[in-house]
């Protein structure tokens, strides 16, 4: 428990953290107070229904609500400050006033938790594709080196990013139980919308950038500057990029932080597997349990910025060596025929065109086998990338269109928008099946010897959101379950 002013004064100056020089913390929201300075501090919180007493409740705008509607309910149930973008006068409580509510919310929760980030090595991957992957991969690396290691991200909540109150506890959390690093995944929302504000990075990863997002972001542009932001000094003072990447060049040349740039060039003598590969860097032999070219670039950055953290080679290499698979990450299913089966998250045209070349690359015998690929895409998404995912799809021999999650929208809209983009010619590969299960059976009841199956773009999620309800669904678990294989 803190006073208000002891929260406010711990703004941007943590105790643990390397000198401000390193370029931690910067642009600091203005905020002044208006009331009692000694008020006693319990939590930081957005969520009027999470308020107890002594929190702070902060009033930020969403696109569907206005935290400010909830401040008197917030103080009802407990809450003895609030922070607001003007003062409400007919709340008798200290308020912190500031023009940019979000980004003050971050810096608060952090200062009020005593700045966690500044106390263990956090490192942030951000990019379009390829953020679960590399983190885990890090992560696995970092364990390896005797750090207790924690990842963050994708698998491990509902938001790839939570807000800022919630994810300065979660660190605040790790760091009281001794974790001494934590690979999190900073997604384009979390930085749009400053829920990483007050954090300070090891180190930034930047994977790559595609289309997706766009029903937020409005314009690439937008996106990518976005995923650009988090490699100021505002966030860290050292970057990791994709040179493979041009926006990863752009952010190579343009960022005020030291950056180090990763290639698939790095990487010598490849060879790739259905459960892993292994290839050759900065003199070791590197083996991963991960499969895919496409993640043999993810383990490079994950290595390149494991070394530029001070870790050695020994344990990058058993780092990468001992990891397990990464559920929906280009997951093998195992069974008892002669064809493979993956399951990977690919729901961006990038994403889907790589997994669809990566598993042609395990294809038996490419003169009497082939690649199919199941997918769809998301309802209450971004529906301009969905005529280029069936455009993408084209590069598997057989494409069978299904549902994802369809949400709120029809599933026969979204297969319909998706259908366009697949031009006339290769239409007598194409199949429909809106209803997953059935899509997932078809595939594999036609699948031959040597044959690669890939069910992309939900990876590990465990449900199917239609028309509000969700459904328990899992693609692997549903592979097996077909082909009447134990899971």
């Amino acid at each position: 428990m803190l006073a208000l002013g002891e929260v406010l004064a711990r703004v941007g100056k943590p105790g643990l953290a390397e000198p401000a020089a390193s370029g931690a913390f910067g642009a600091l929201p203005s905020m002044r107070l208006e009331g009692d300075a000694s008020v006693h501090i319990t939590d930081v919180t957005n969520d009027s229904r999470e308020v107890r007493s002594g929190a702070i409740f902060c009033c930020v705008r969403g696109e569907q609500y206005d935290g400010h509607e909830f401040a008197l309910d917030a103080v009802r149930r407990g809450a003895t400050a609030l922070l607001v973008d003007h003062v409400l006068d007919t709340i008798e409580v200290p308020q912190i006033i500031a023009s940019d509510t979000r980004s003050a919310m971050g810096h608060l929760a952090a200062a009020f938790h005593d700045h966690p980030s500044s106390a263990m090595t956090v490192v942030g991957v951000t990019g379009t594709n390829g953020k679960t992957t590399t983190a885990h991969m890090l992560g696995a690396i970092m364990s390896q080196s005797g750090r207790r290691t924690s990842v963050l991200g994708t698998l491990s909540g509902t938001r790839t990013t939570p807000e800022a109150p919630e994810l300065q506890r979660t660190l605040a959390h790790e760091r009281d139980r001794g974790t001494r690093a934590v690979v999190m995944e900073v997604s384009s929302h979390a930085l749009a919308l400053q829920r990483v504000a007050g954090m300070r990075f090891a180190a930034a990863i930047f994977t790559n950038l595609g289309h997706d997002h766009l029903d937020f972001h409005r314009t690439h542009d937008a996106y990518f500057a976005a995923k650009a932001s988090l490699f100021t000094s505002n966030y860290t003072s050292r970057g990791v990029v994709n040179r493979d990447d041009a926006y990863g060049r752009k952010i190579a040349d343009e960022s005020n932080v030291a950056i180090t740039s990763f290639g698939y060039g790095d990487a010598g003598d490849v060879r790739l597997e259905v459960g892993g590969s292994s290839f050759t860097w900065r003199g070791a032999r590197i083996q991963c349990a991960v499969g895919g070219d496409f993640n043999v670039l993810n383990a490079l950055a994950a290595a390149t910025t494991a070394a530029e953290l001070g870790i050695s080679m020994e344990h990058i290499a058993t780092g990468l060596a001992s990891m397990s698979q990464i559920p929906g990450r280009f997951e093998r299913v195992q069974h008892s025929g002669d064809f493979a089966v993956l399951v990977d998250y690919a729901h961006t045209p990038e994403a889907l065109r790589k997994v669809i070349a990566a598993a042609r690359g395990l294809v038996i015998d490419g003169s009497r086998s082939g690649v199919t690929v199941v997918f769809g895409c998301g309802g209450d998404r971004d529906p301009s990338k969905r005529a280029e995912m069936g455009a993408a799809a084209c590069e598997a021999d057989r494409i069978v269109v299904t549902s994802d999650n369809p949400r709120h929208e029809s599933p026969e809209a979204i297969i319909e928008a998706i259908v366009t983009g697949i031009p006339q010619l290769h239409r007598s590969r194409l199949v429909v099946e809106p209803d997953r299960r059935r899509a997932i059976q078809r595939a594999c009841a036609s699948a031959s010897t040597g044959d690669v199956v890939v069910i992309a773009g939900r990876g590990h999620e465990s449900v199917q959101s239609v028309a509000g309800v969700e459904i328990p669904f899992n693609d692997a678990n549903v592979a097996r379950e077909v082909m009447g294989v134990g899971q």
